[in-house]
């Protein structure tokens, strides 16, 4: 299951919203047709493009 929160840059989690996350670091990823693993190749495409885009941050 998903769930979204959007939390301000000013704001804190809840400590219901933090519990959610403990419990979901108990459970494995399942990867489907619709969210499929990351070949190598493909990990690192994302991790430079990660990379890229969060130097561009830095100089706006």
């Amino acid at each position: 299951m998903l769930k979204t929160f959007t939390i301000d840059k000013d704001q804190k989690p809840t400590k219901e919203q933090l519990a959610e996350v403990e419990e979901a670091k108990k459970h494995p990823i399942v990867f489907d047709e619709d969210c499929r693993e990351l070949s190598p190749d493909m990990m690192k495409a994302l991790e430079s493009a990660v990379a890229l885009r969060n130097r561009r941050k830095v100089q706006l």
